[in-house]
């Protein structure tokens, strides 16, 4: 930007260069709208051979040029046309060189369509984000299912294409048809219906979902929230073939698998078993060839071995060692037999030792001293008995003659007063005392009747 000078009688007004304005220009534009959705019809289409794509998209009243560069463009699956009646998501700018507002094109869709495509990409993106699409939730297809479950119309292209595979490539499986319709309202909840009664009963190994092609109308209760969930829910694997192979609904990613047609969705659960017949003798040629390579490499193997073997055997590795265990058993057995020896003679003189100190000796020699000292005491006991018995009768004898027992035998008495005490005298009793008189034999109980003492005579 250019502006005039600041001295006085200068002119003061700010001049663009056409540059600049129109870089100005731009920025304004695309700060202003962003991406925006723009519905017209396609006309002036050209394409360079850059690979990028520009048109004008006009109504009735106006038009606008558009701009779609290679990397999008190569996004575009359905190729665009003069007179093609589209919706965009751009972006408003504006061609510098030429002063041309313009629109940078991201996204190209049918207009008809376009409801449908954000209300699908809307639930698509819902249902992946709760996990209905996880990989880690598919289950893997049988290899040869016995019964093979169809929803489908029982009228339309669909089952026929299915049946003539079945019947072509595994004529073993049987086929169960749950016929529903597959376009209008009455679509979805009938779809829904059959794969809970197909997931309920469990008599089918795999559900095939299919029908013929169509447009996005006619294809949408494939892209129906409760069939979805329903695919999830079942119990039974379930393998999607809507449409063309250009088709996608959001069944083919609540599927299992997703096949591109009805007859590649056959294809992929029915084994061609008149091809599995035809490999079986090269598939057998070829076992047999592993195998022969393998048993001849085995072989090879097991020759070198032996040979190294035969270089290396154990035996000689081990025969040194086994004559050095020779040798040492030898040694060991000689300082054994010495030890042995020694033993035996520090057995015996313990022997000796023992016999001479042995506590038998000891106790018959104890044995005999005891004998001897009891025929000692014997005799000592028997003289001490001896002469005691002789002092005992000398002794009788002069107790005998003193006696009063002998007193007693020549008729002398004993007399006692009541106190026990020896009357030896008259005088010291009166009349009526008692007295008790001993006799040689028995004694006698008295009562003083007199007394008679020298001088005189006491009486009662």
């Amino acid at each position: 930007m250019t502006s005039a000078s600041s001295n006085p009688g200068q002119d003061s007004r700010i001049v663009f260069s056409v540059s600049e304005l129109n870089a100005s220009v731009r920025q304004l534009l695309e700060h202003s709208y962003g991406l925006l959705w723009v519905e017209g019809e396609i006309s002036n289409l050209a394409r360079p051979r850059s690979g990028h794509m520009y048109f004008s998209l006009k109504d009735g009243d106006a038009q606008v040029r558009c701009a779609l560069f290679r990397g999008k463009a190569r996004l575009i699956r359905t190729p665009l046309a003069d007179g093609d009646q589209v919706r965009l998501r751009a972006r408003v700018s504006l061609y510098a060189a030429r002063g041309d507002y313009q629109l940078i094109v991201e996204h190209v869709e049918p207009a008809g369509d376009g409801a449908l495509r954000r209300a699908f990409e809307q639930l698509k993106a819902r249902l992946d984000a709760e996990g209905l699409f996880a990989a880690e939730r598919k289950r893997a297809l049988p290899v040869a299912p016995a019964r093979i479950g169809v929803i489908t119309s029982a009228t339309g292209a669909a089952i026929r294409d299915v049946l003539s595979v079945v019947s072509r490539r595994f004529p073993l499986g049987a086929v169960r048809v749950y016929p529903v319709p597959v376009q209008g309202d009455a679509a979805a909840p009938a779809i829904v219906n059959a794969l809970t009664q197909a997931s309920a009963r469990a008599d089918c190994d795999v559900l095939l979902l299919v029908r013929g092609g169509g447009s996005l109308e006619d294809l949408w209760s494939f892209n129906d929230e409760n069939v979805a969930r329903a695919i999830v829910a079942s119990r039974v694997p379930v393998v999607s073939g809507v449409g063309h192979e250009v088709d996608v609904t959001i069944a083919d990613f609540a599927a299992d698998m997703r096949a591109a047609t009805p007859s590649a969705a056959a294809e992929l659960v029915c084994p061609d078993l008149t091809a599995q017949a035809a490999a079986l003798p090269r598939i057998a040629e070829r076992l047999n060839a592993r195998m022969n390579a393998r048993l001849q490499a085995a072989r090879e193997r097991l020759n070198g071995l032996e040979a190294r073997l035969a270089r290396q055997h154990p035996r000689r590795r081990l025969e040194v060692p086994m004559q050095r265990l020779d040798v040492t058993e030898q040694r060991l057995h000689r300082a054994m037999q010495r030890r042995f020896d020694r033993e035996t003679e520090r057995v015996a003189a313990l022997g000796r030792r023992l016999e001479q100190a042995s506590p038998q000796r000891r106790l018959a020699a104890a044995q005999l001293q005891r004998e001897t000292l009891a025929r000692r005491l014997e005799t000592a006991m028997r003289a001490r008995l001896h002469n005691a018995d002789q002092q005992l009768r000398n002794a009788g004898r002069a107790l005998n003659a003193v006696s009063p027992l002998q007193t007693l035998e020549r008729g002398y008495a004993i007399a006692r007063d009541d106190h026990a005490h020896v009357v030896r005298s008259a005088d010291t009793v009166v009349p009526g005392d008692r007295l008790s008189v001993d006799l040689a034999r028995g004694r006698l109980d008295c009562e003083v009747r007199a007394v008679h003492v020298e001088s005189g005579e006491r009486s009662t």
